[in-house]
C-alpha cells in the first residue's frame, strides 16, 4: 500500500474517531464541556476535522519509529557507566521520535508534542487554517488554546544556555519566544524546552511532571528507553491510587489546588519521576538535533559546498540579505554584513567562514509587530469546566515576551537570575531571533508559502499576525514608512493593511530600528524571497516524513494581501466577545 494511501487511512481513522469523541463531549474517557468561549471567526470551521487529520499523520509517524526500533541490532553495552556501542545514536534519535510523536502523553491522550510541530511545516504549526486564523494551537484539552505560534524547532539545540553579554548590553540563547527555557539545570536550552508543552496547561495539559513517568511506564517502547538511559530502576516508583485520575485532569483544574505536583509521592520516588522527566527533555532534544529535523540539506549548503549555482535571482536575493536589506545582522549567514548595509548598491565582498551557518544570532529583538485581535488567547476570559480561566486579562493582556519572563510574569516561567530583572524595562517586546532556516519548507504538494499557489498557509513571527514571506520581508522594509497609529482591522479607507498601512505595534518601546525603513523595491522584496526558499532543508537528500501532509492546498490571490480576506478588526471582534460571554 503506498504511503499516501496508508496516511490517508489513518487520518480517517482520526477523523471517525474523533467526531465520535465530540458527538459525546468525550475525549478518551474524560468527560469534559467543550470549552468555547471565542466570538465566532475566531476558530476556524474545519478545526475538529484537521485536529483529527493531523493525529492520524502523527500515529502514522510513530508507527515508523516503532518500525525503526524493532529493526534496530541487538544492544551491546560496554564501559562503565555502560553505553551503547556502535548503535547508541540510533537509539537515541529514535526514542526521541517515540516520545516526540506519542499522544499518550497529554492529558486526554490526544496530542503529541509534534501534534503543532509538523516536519512538512519545517516543524511549525501543520494546521493552515489555523495558522490563518486562531494562530496559536489548541491543547489536548479542546479547546484551550495557547497564545503564540508554535516556534519552529529546527536546529533549536543549536542555542547555548541563557546568557547576558555585558559588553553587548543583550541577551543571547535559551529557547521559547520569551528564553523562558534557560537551560540552566539541564545545560540544554532546547532539553528544556522539550518539558513545557507537556506541563502547559494550554499545551499537552499534564498537571504533573511525575505524568511522564506513569505514562511511560506502560509504553510499548519502554524498554528502549531503560536500555538509552540504563534507568529502569527510577521505574520502581510506589504510584498511588488516584495517579490515574490526577493524569487525565488538565493543569489548572480547581481540584488540584493550585499545586503542581498533587501526586503524592515520597522524595525518592519524586527524585526517580524527574529524573526520568530529565530524560524525555534529553531524548527529544537529540532528535531535534539530528539529520531527522537539523540535517543540513538546503540548496544554500549545497552552495557553499560548491554542488549548487544560485539562480541570478537567488543570488541577487543573497546579496541583498547581507547587504542592502540588513538581514544578516541578526540571521547569521557565516559571513560580513556589507558596510552601511541599508545604503543603495551595499554588497558583501567577504568569504564564507561558516559551513554550517545557522542564520540566528540567538538573540532577541523587538521588531515592533501590530498586535494580531485574531490570537485566540485573548478571548479565554471565562471559567472552563473545571474552572480554570487562561487568560483573566483578555484583550489587555499584553504579550511582553522576554521582558515579561526577566519579571518571572504571567503565562511565562521563574527568572533563575535575580540580576536580570533589571533588564525587564529595555527587554519588553523582545521576541527570539529563530533560524531563518527551514521558514519556507512545505509539503511537496503545496510547494510554496505564498499566494497565489498552490501554496501551504504558514503564520509568521510569534503572533501569526504575517501571512507570507512577501509580507514579511515588506513589513522589514517599510514597517516605519506606512506606520499608522490604528488597530489591524481599521487603517484609514485608501490605504491596504499590511500593504502601505501597519496598525500600530503591540510593544512600542525598545524597537528594533536598524529595520522599518530598507528603501527596498518591489522586485528587491521578490528576491529576497527567492533567497530564503533556498534555506529549505530536502534538496540534497530526501526531509524526512515531509510527505506525510495529507491536507490540502489553497490557492487564489497574492502574496501582498495573503490572508487579509480574514482580518476583523479589532474593536468589533472585542464588542463580539462580550456580547458571546453574556
Amino acid at each position: 500500500m503506498k504511503l499516501t494511501r496508508l496516511l490517508a487511512v489513518a487520518a480517517a481513522c482520526a477523523t471517525v474517531a474523533a467526531v465520535m469523541s465530540l458527538s459525546h463531549h468525550v475525549v478518551h474517557g474524560q468527560n469534559t464541556a467543550v470549552y468555547n468561549p471565542y466570538p465566532p471567526g475566531i476558530l476556524p470551521a474545519n478545526l475538529s476535522s484537521e485536529i483529527a487529520r493531523v493525529q492520524g499523520e502523527v500515529q502514522f509517524i510513530e508507527s515508523q519509529y516503532l518500525a525503526q526500533w524493532r529493526a534496530l541490532p541487538p544492544p551491546t553495552l560496554v564501559g562503565s557507566p555502560p553505553f551503547l556501542q556502535g548503535s547508541g545514536y540510533e537509539s537515541m534519535r529514535i526514542l526521541g521520535g517515540l516520545l516526540d510523536y506519542d499522544v499518550n502523553m497529554s492529558v486526554d491522550k490526544n496530542t503529541a508534542c509534534s501534534s503543532c510541530h509538523m516536519p512538512y511545516a519545517g516543524f511549525g504549526g501543520p494546521i493552515p487554517s489555523v495558522n490563518l486564523t486562531a494562530i496559536a494551537y489548541p491543547g489536548s484539552f479542546h479547546f484551550r488554546f495557547g497564545k503564540r505560534t508554535p516556534q519552529r524547532y529546527t536546529y533549536s539545540p543549536r542555542f547555548p544556555v541563557l546568557n547576558y553579554n555585558t559588553t553587548q548590553a543583550a541577551f543571547f540563547g535559551g529557547n521559547f519566544w520569551d528564553a523562558r527555557a534557560t537551560g540552566l539545570r539541564l545545560q540544554s536550552p532546547d532539553a528544556q524546552q522539550a518539558q513545557g508543552p507537556p506541563l502547559d496547561s494550554q499545551e499537552m495539559g499534564l498537571p504533573d511532571d511525575a505524568c511522564i513517568a506513569f505514562r511511560l511506564s506502560t509504553a510499548v517502547y519502554l524498554p528502549l528507553f531503560e536500555t538509552v538511559w540504563q534507568d529502569a530502576g527510577d521505574f520502581d516508583i510506589a504510584f498511588p491510587p488516584d495517579t490515574a485520575t490526577i493524569c487525565a485532569t488538565p493543569a489548572g483544574a480547581a481540584s488540584l489546588g493550585g499545586s503542581a505536583t498533587p501526586i503524592q509521592l515520597s522524595p525518592e520516588d519524586r527524585t526517580k519521576a524527574n529524573n526520568i522527566f530529565d530524560h524525555w527533555g534529553q531524548s527529544i532534544s537529540f532528535l531535534e538535533g539530528s539529520d531527522d529535523i537539523s540535517p543540513f540539506t538546503s540548496k544554500f549548503d549545497a552552495y557553499l559546498a560548491g554542488k549548487y549555482k544560485l539562480t541570478s535571482k537567488e543570488l541577487a536575493g543573497y546579496n541583498l540579505f547581507r547587504g542592502k536589506g540588513n538581514c544578516n545582522s541578526c540571521h547569521l549567514d557565516g559571513r560580513s554584513t556589507a558596510p552601511s548595509p541599508t545604503a543603495k548598491g551595499a554588497k558583501d565582498t567577504g568569504t564564507a567562514a561558516d559551513t554550517a551557518p545557522l542564520f540566528t544570532c540567538f538573540g532577541y529583538a523587538n521588531l515592533g509587530l501590530p498586535k494580531n485581535p485574531r490570537d485566540a488567547f485573548y478571548y479565554q476570559t471565562t471559567p472552563d469546566s473545571f474552572g480554570f480561566t487562561p487568560n483573566p486579562g483578555g484583550f489587555t493582556y499584553t504579550d511582553f515576551g522576554l521582558g515579561t519572563f526577566l519579571r518571572s510574569g504571567f503565562g511565562s516561567a521563574p527568572n533563575p537570575n535575580s540580576d536580570w530583572l533589571q533588564f525587564a524595562p529595555t527587554s519588553d517586546g523582545q521576541m527570539q531571533t529563530s533560524t531563518a532556516r527551514d521558514v519556507a519548507l512545505v509539503p511537496p504538494q503545496c510547494p510554496t508559502t505564498e499566494a497565489p499557489g498552490p501554496y501551504f498557509q504558514k503564520g509568521f513571527f510569534h503572533n501569526g499576525y504575517i501571512k507570507s514571506l512577501k509580507q514579511l520581508v515588506h513589513f522589514y522594509n517599510t514597517r516605519d514608512v506606512f506606520r499608522m497609529q490604528v488597530e489591524s482591522g481599521e487603517c484609514p479607507a485608501g490605504t491596504v493593511e499590511k500593504v502601505n498601512c501597519w496598525p500600530a505595534a503591540e510593544v512600542p518601546q525598545n524597537q528594533d530600528m536598524t529595520v522599518g525603513n530598507l528603501d527596498l523595491s518591489d522586485e528587491e522584496e521578490n528576491e529576497i524571497v527567492a533567497f530564503l526558499q533556498t534555506l529549505t532543508d530536502g534538496f540534497t537528500k530526501p526531509y524526512p516524513f515531509v510527505n506525510t501532509y495529507t491536507g490540502a492546498c489553497m490557492s487564489g490571490g497574492n502574496a501582498a494581501t495573503q490572508g487579509n480576506s480574514t482580518i476583523i478588526p479589532a474593536s468589533q471582534l472585542r464588542r463580539m466577545a462580550e456580547l458571546h460571554n453574556r
